[in-house]
């Protein structure tokens, strides 16, 4: 298995993972922060591959000099297999490299239970935060 950068081919392959492990409002939402993350800094945007196929992918983005992590997602029959980790740990070399004040973990309802594999590489609650919302890749567009 290895982590390496979102490609542009990689698009409708990651469309699919995403549809297949996130609920249906979830997928809505993300996508639409994906989109935005990709627009801005693609860099943020990390793929797993095992064997030529994508198996998860994190979406990181960079708010007032803070990195976060804003969603992460495992294909379910890929979980449990230190993927998740692997991206987690992918993400945080980018934010490092960009020289980050602090990096959190956003929380919302659709991501609670997958908290446990933040912790599991260090991460406490300290580092998560529940302003999703106010994320840039995630608010409307003002008209």
């Amino acid at each position: 298995m290895r982590v390496r950068s979102f490609r542009l081919s990689d698009y409708s392959l990651i469309s699919g993972l995403l549809q297949e492990a996130l609920s249906e409002l979830c997928y809505k939402e993300t996508m639409q922060a994906f989109a935005k993350q990709l627009s801005w800094d693609g860099e943020l945007v990390l793929v797993a591959e095992d064997q030529g196929e994508l198996v998860g992918m994190v979406i990181g983005t960079i708010d007032d000099n803070k990195g976060y992590y804003y969603r992460l997602a495992v294909a379910p029959g890929h979980r449990r297999k230190g993927i998740g980790k692997a991206l987690i740990e992918g993400m945080k070399q980018r934010f490092i490299q960009r020289k980050v004040n602090r990096i959190l973990v956003t929380v919302d309802h659709h991501n609670e239970m997958v908290l446990p594999v933040y912790e599991s590489v260090g991460y406490s609650p300290s580092d998560f935060t529940r302003s999703a919302n106010r994320l840039s890749i995630v608010k409307k567009a003002s008209m």
